[in-house]
């Protein structure tokens, strides 16, 4: 027999508005306060402290645009954020503080959340849709240099990118970008040389999410249809698709793999959250809590597994967390 599907241990009330992005920072040692960055429709971000389950502080930076990506840069204390106000901001929240310190002008009108790889101490490099249609422009933080533009070939008719994935192998590795595009194909671009060596149409529809894990080189994607699709990276850098799942309702908003590759989730236009096996794409979860479309999903980064934590935004401006964790 199965088990029964758990409910949420906790839940954040108070965004006031749509929840569209969440971010973990909980790895930090005693007496560090476990956090949870969320993202809303409303402009804001909220920083909820796990402990007492409310929020510390409200951060108002993108002029009541929603905000699309929060992220934290090599600790709690530096933050990301990009906001449908075409603006990408660095925060600096040490000590109390809740200042904008950068902000990077994204020209870019669609929903691309940008990706951020950390390539060297205080290095980073940070993928975005750029103003013209195709192309992914990558810079390097906190310079803000342009490293290059990726632009497909003339007449690929790839659409706007939807979704971006910056990776490498190990560090010191060239970096690779893998970018889902209106017309429904991933492709893999190297960096360093800004060209692309692989494309794989693997949806009928806009790739809305893809996540990619690199020590097993597969990937997985969802779009707006009923499938999820997995495929993988072979030796000569080529993308195939390696198998695809029938979901019982269409529609994914986001898909995460936990750090640890055993499990991912995803998140559902149809108000659920799941969750699968990684080895072998098994589905171990239905989780059903929320009264709208579900528009991000994401893992903890607690050095202890037990403590291992999964958030789910909706529109129906909740936060659910959950602890799943199984000694697998």
């Amino acid at each position: 027999m199965a088990l029964p599907p758990p409910d949420p241990v906790f839940v954040l009330r108070g965004t006031g508005a749509a929840v569209h992005a969440l971010h973990f920072s909980c790895g930090g040692p005693e007496p560090d306060i476990p956090l949870l960055f969320s993202g809303s429709e409303n402009g804001f971000i909220h920083v909820w402290n796990l402990k007492t389950h409310r929020v510390d502080t409200a951060l108002d930076g993108h002029g009541r645009k929603s905000v699309c990506c929060v992220e934290t840069m090599g600790g709690k204390d530096r933050l990301l954020s990009q906001g449908r106000d075409q603006r990408i901001c660095l925060w600096d929240l040490a000590e109390g503080r809740t200042s904008v310190t950068d902000s990077v002008f994204t020209e870019h009108v669609g929903f691309c959340r940008c990706s951020l790889l950390k390539v060297a101490q205080g290095r980073w490099l940070m993928a975005m849709a750029a103003r013209s249609l195709e192309e992914v422009q990558i810079l390097e933080l906190p310079s803000k240099t342009s490293v290059c533009t990726l632009k497909p070939e003339v007449g690929a008719k790839l659409g706007m990118p939807m979704c971006l994935k910056l990776w490498q192998l190990s560090c010191g590795s060239e970096p690779m970008l893998l970018a889902g595009y209106e017309d429904g194909s991933v492709l893999l671009w190297n960096v360093s040389m800004g060209k692309a060596l692989s494309r794989l149409n693997c949806h009928q529809e806009p790739v809305m999410s893809l996540d990619f894990d690199s020590e097993k080189a597969k990937g997985i994607s969802g779009s707006s249809e009923k499938v999820l699709s997995i495929w993988s990276l072979n030796e000569q850098q080529n993308l195939q698709v390696y198998k695809t799942h029938e979901l019982v309702n269409a529609g994914i908003s986001d898909i995460t793999i936990r750090p640890d590759k055993k499990i991912l989730a995803t998140a559902g236009w149809d108000h659920r959250i799941r969750i699968f096996g990684w080895k072998k794409l098994k589905p171990l979860a239905v989780l059903d809590y929320h009264t709208a479309t579900i528009h991000c999903v994401s893992f903890s980064d607690h050095s202890n597994p037990r403590e291992r934590l999964l958030a789910a935004g909706s529109k129906d401006q909740r936060i659910s967390v959950w602890s799943i964790y199984a000694q697998t």
